[in-house]
């Protein structure tokens, strides 16, 4: 990597100066094309963009994979990404701030920190520096590692949004949790048991335990027990990390009226992927408008597509969590950046069911 320098001052009462360096290229992990794990190459030349004034340079010390990152590999949302082609991977990260923008004032440089960046960011967190802007990150939880850390941001906020943002849950209600043993499904329950919600969730046998440990009341085995049947109720709010048709026919109908169905399986990428942004679009809008007109009308029921996006008090309140030891998803395998190759296609043949983390030396 290369470094210019950004300034030089004097320290005071010294005659002496301290140089403050600034990187202008480094390691990343670079997506020249879409495909299979062995499209991903380790540059160590990759640029590093100069910084607007609300943006951090990041020290990356670890990032976690998620499931977008082997999707948008593997071509998902090829009609926003391919015309930028080459990109970065990766959401999740934490780290060390390296430099700030003139705007910058939460952070500092040296102060440890863990974030996640947009779902379209082109240049993604697989590289020995990142640019995240200053809502994007907070302080690291200190109890816990930079490993652990890089697992929780993208998914807890995945959840927070349509939890806390959307449906507003609160003490009392009844929620649940469709696909409860992935890293969003996982972070939503311990999100509700810390609002004081009863959680029900479905997951497969070799969830159940971990499930019920972080505060389930209810967990439903979906590979042996029939859904609908076993779970009993009516709920105030259902996020459905699975979002195939089954999922949403349940899933709706075991509401209240009044509640929230939300689910990850929006249609926006596939349907501009299929058609292109001009068509995909505005088809993509016009049927989640259908859903929703639908649902309210049959069912009473509020439906929406989530998303993660920044927030700042969101990540905030995650730290919080975390730190408190409340909120945290378990890593099942780390490997060093230079095995992303090998990482990925871990994921791909599902030789690893839990989170996998890049580590960063």
């Amino acid at each position: 990597m290369r470094f210019s320098k950004l300034r030089t001052f004097q320290i005071p009462g010294t005659a002496s100066f301290r140089c403050r360096f600034i990187v202008t290229t480094c390691r990343a992990v670079v997506l020249p094309r879409f495909g299979g794990p062995h499209v991903l190459e380790l540059r160590h030349d990759a640029p590093v963009p100069d910084l607007k004034p609300t943006e951090v340079l990041v020290r990356t010390r670890a990032v976690s994979i998620n499931p977008l990152d082997t999707r948008m590999r593997s071509g998902y949302g090829r009609s926003i990404f391919e015309p930028l082609l080459p990109l970065i991977l990766g959401r999740d990260i934490s780290g060390e701030v390296a430099a700030t923008g003139a705007s910058v004032r939460s952070l500092s440089v040296g102060q440890e920190v863990f974030g996640a960046l947009h779902p379209t960011a082109v240049r993604g967190t697989y590289a020995d520096y990142a640019i995240l802007s200053e809502d994007e990150l907070t302080s690291k939880p200190v109890s816990i590692s930079h490993v652990e850390a890089s697992a929780i941001p993208f998914a807890a906020l995945t959840a927070w949004r349509a939890l806390k943002s959307t449906a507003r849950i609160a003490e009392g209600q009844r929620i649940l949790v469709v696909g409860g043993g992935g890293a969003v499904g996982f972070a939503a329950i311990q999100l509700c048991v810390a609002t004081g919600c009863h959680v029900s969730t479905t997951c497969g046998s070799q969830s159940l335990a971990r499930v019920l440990a972080a505060g389930a009341e209810q967990a439903v085995d979906y590979t042996s027990e029939d859904i609908e049947s076993a779970l009993k109720g009516n709920f105030n709010a259902v996020l459905d990390t699975i979002g195939a048709p089954d999922t949403e026919r349940v899933g709706i109908n075991l509401l209240k009226r009044g509640g929230h169905y939300m689910t990850l399986q929006g249609e926006a990428a596939s349907l501009s992927d299929r058609y292109g942004l001009a068509v995909g679009l505005p088809a993509a809008t016009a049927m989640l408008l259908k859903k929703q007109l639908q649902y309210r009308f049959s069912h009473g029921i509020e439906y929406s597509w989530t998303y993660m996006r920044a927030d700042s008090e969101g990540l905030y309140e995650i730290c919080k969590l975390s730190e408190a030891g409340k909120l945290k998803i378990p890593v099942e395998k780390t490997f060093p950046i230079t095995q992303v190759r090998e990482a990925h296609e871990a994921k791909d043949n599902r030789q690893i069911p839990g989170k996998v983390v890049l580590e960063l030396d």
